[in-house]
């Protein structure tokens, strides 16, 4: 595989090296990468570790969510009881404002986080791995996939990010009162939110950070600084659908790119001299090595992207399970732990709260509520 024996000029007074072949090139490259073999191994060891960490950290607290007494929750409060005893109070104080400030307030911090980082893959996409794969031929209608993702992914954003998700208010509160059953166990009727003095209707919840109650409130996502409600829940799983697929399109194409130079290059049926002199066919880690020493900034970039559509992959197929069962992540999290809720007055209590999701109506009625929610008039049709 050879990026180029001479250095091609680009545009701006910058330079991109070409993907033309060179026998000589490429035994000096497999000396040198077998010179430089130990440099490279310890390179992916250590990123292998990191996305490994990154994926085992994801899975745990996925499955430590909504437990009260889990042993994650248990080793972070003992974690900050001994970091209290080292840190200084002044230092407490500021990073607890901050962090408050950051995760209990509406925040536009994490909607710039956001868009640096797709500005940053698809800068790289555009500035190497689109201009190689157009030197390669491959059709414009793949190397054009990401970008039309890119945009619905975009719309999905700002639609989700500023529409109402659902509001209880004085007015309407009376009104979705008579949308949802009362289950008896996550949701009571005749309670009061405390803090804007409504009937909670059922399904919904007062969020601390937009400090409003929610309609069949999900969660709030800091991501789009906003929350995922009735009115907005269909279009925040489009958007959900569309990042996972715009990730996985630029890892696709990036991947068949580095597969196609490895196959003009015949590097696979190659050989390299180890530093003992010693000769070896080629193998798959060191072709990994190869890419990342030749493409260092597409190899980072690919594993980014690979790691990324692998995280959001899982959260999606969660938030379809959640879509398809007609729950939201908040009774999810609260069937979790329902069984410590005190008992209610017509409960004997020799005789445990046992939940069941009353809500669900099958797959495409369930699937036809989120897009669709339903308002008093069609349950007083339906009545």
């Amino acid at each position: 595989m050879e990026r180029v024996s001479g250095m091609g000029s680009a545009q701006g007074g910058l330079e991109r090296p070409s993907l033309e072949v060179s026998k000589e090139f490429l035994e000096v490259a497999l000396r040198a990468l077998g010179w430089g073999q130990g440099l490279g191994m310890d390179f992916l060891t250590l990123f292998l570790i990191y996305l490994c960490s990154v994926l085992a950290l994801t899975a745990l607290l996925c499955l430590c969510s909504g437990r009260k007494e889990s042993f994650l929750a248990r080793s972070v409060n003992r974690a900050s009881q001994v970091l209290s005893l080292v840190i200084p109070t002044q230092l407490q104080r500021v990073t607890h404002r901050a962090l408050h400030r950051l995760f209990h307030t509406r925040s536009c911090l994490f909607v710039v986080l956001h868009v640096a980082l797709q500005a940053a893959v698809f800068g790289e996409y555009t500035w190497e791995v689109f201009v190689y794969c157009w030197e390669l031929q491959f059709h414009l209608l793949l190397l054009l996939l990401p970008y039309l993702l890119l945009a619905g992914n975009l719309g999905c954003f700002l639609l989700c990010s500023r529409a109402n998700p659902g509001t209880v208010t004085k007015s309407n509160a009376a009104s979705l009162v008579k949308v949802y059953a009362y289950d008896g166990v996550l949701f009571q009727r005749g309670l009061v939110c405390p803090t804007c003095t409504v009937e909670k209707p059922a399904r919904s919840k007062h969020c601390s950070v937009c400090r409003t109650c929610v309609h069949r409130f999900d969660h709030h996502c800091v991501w789009v600084n906003n929350c995922i409600g009735a009115s907005n829940a269909g279009v925040f799983l489009l958007y959900l659908l569309s990042l996972t697929a715009t990730a996985g399109a630029v890892a696709a194409v990036t991947a068949a790119l580095l597969v196609q130079v490895l196959l003009l290059s015949n590097i696979m049926q190659g050989t390299y001299l180890d530093a003992q002199g010693q000769e070896h066919p080629v193998e798959i880690a060191f072709l990994v090595q190869h890419l990342f020493l030749t493409f260092p900034r597409i190899v980072f970039m690919l594993g980014f992207v690979i790691l990324l559509t692998l995280v959001l992959g899982g959260y999606c197929s969660f938030s379809l399970y959640l879509a398809l069962t007609n729950q939201t992540t908040n009774e999810w999290c609260k069937s979790r732990r329902f069984g410590g809720s005190p008992q209610l007055p017509s409960q004997p209590h020799d005789r445990p709260l046992v939940y069941k999701n009353i809500y669900s109506k099958g797959i495409w009625r369930n699937l036809k509520e989120i897009f669709n929610p339903p308002t008093v008039l069609e349950r007083k049709k339906k009545t």
